[in-house]
């Protein structure tokens, strides 16, 4: 198998001054890629700013024979996306490569959980994986040539204190499986990873380092095993768009939205009973289905009223 390389790429990373994103970074710059070491420096819970972060990491990949350039813009702010694609494109005169990785958690369950940690999770991994995209697309699209990659995660199947996290983390499939169908005509591929590892969002160094070693009967799960699935996502081969993965700890697995056969209620209109009677069937999941779209749904859904 040919190596898989980034040669003549340039690649955008938020978030890239620790743990996931640094990681992220520094695989594509080892690979060939010209990389935008975006990070606004703030606390795990959004607050702050620092310029260090993103300057050590561009400095690392340099120092290690790469080119990279440091950006500290706030992916919140429509403004903000806008700069970080402009700073690619100042620096290397083009952008290729989009990994929305930026984010922030604040812990909180119902009813305690005030409205402001919904919102701070929704405008910095919902908007800002949007702005940042919105501000990329353009020149994606001139070029016929594009592979982002969003952050989800598996935080969003349920864990009871963390719903504004999970909520703004569901948002991001939804804007890839429609950002799939508008750039199919031009060769831009959108992607998903739910990485699993132990950064200082989940608990691991607060640096966001990742050099621990593995511990008996612990866990292990550094940033970097992450990696190479991020950078297929983001190769010029990767052959799927839509799509969410999990990597971690050495595991890759793909992560999907299915519906069951379910049931046809054919005589008259149904009421509650028959839903009741029906209960089984509605979630037997022999013969479920993995839509490719809404509308690939809606005609399988509604196939009974078309004689299918």
């Amino acid at each position: 198998m040919s190596e898989f390389r980034f040669d003549d790429r340039v690649a955008v990373v938020t978030g890239a001054g620790r743990g996931l994103g640094r990681a992220y970074a520094h695989l594509l710059a080892a690979r060939g890629a010209r990389v935008v070491v975006n990070d606004l420096g703030g606390s795990i819970e959004g607050d702050g700013q620092d310029t260090g972060p993103a300057q050590v990491v561009a400095d690392e990949i340099v120092a290690a024979g790469g080119e990279a350039v440091a950006d500290t813009h706030d992916v919140s702010t429509p403004e903000g996306g806008e700069a970080i694609v402009g700073t690619a494109l100042d620096t290397f005169g083009r952008v290729d490569i989009l990994v929305n990785n930026a984010g922030i958690v604040r812990y909180g369950s119902l009813p305690d959980m005030p409205l402001e940690n919904l919102e701070r999770h929704i405008a910095v991994h919902l908007y800002g994986t949007y702005n940042t995209t919105r501000a990329a697309w353009p020149h994606l699209r001139r070029q016929r040539y594009g592979r982002i990659v969003h952050t989800t995660s598996t935080g969003l199947l349920g864990l009871d204190n963390n719903q504004a996290y999970a909520a703004a983390k569901a948002g991001t499939i939804g804007l890839a499986r429609s950002a799939r169908i508008a750039g199919e005509p031009h060769n831009i591929k959108v992607n998903l990873i739910a990485p699993a590892a132990m950064t200082r969002m989940g608990g691991g160094d607060p640096l966001g380092g990742d050099d621990a070693p593995a511990r008996p009967g612990e866990p292990h799960l550094p940033a970097r095993a992450v990696a190479p699935m991020v950078a297929y996502l983001a190769h010029e081969d990767c052959p799927v768009s839509g799509e969410v993965y999990i990597a971690g700890g050495g595991r890759f697995a793909r992560l999907f939205i299915a519906a069951t056969e379910g049931y046809v209620h054919t005589d008259g209109d149904a009421t509650v009973e028959d839903v009741a009677g029906a209960w089984e069937t509605i979630n037997d999941e022999k013969g479920y289905y993995v839509p490719d779209g809404l509308m690939a749904w809606s005609g399988s859904f509604l196939k009974h009223q078309f004689g299918g």
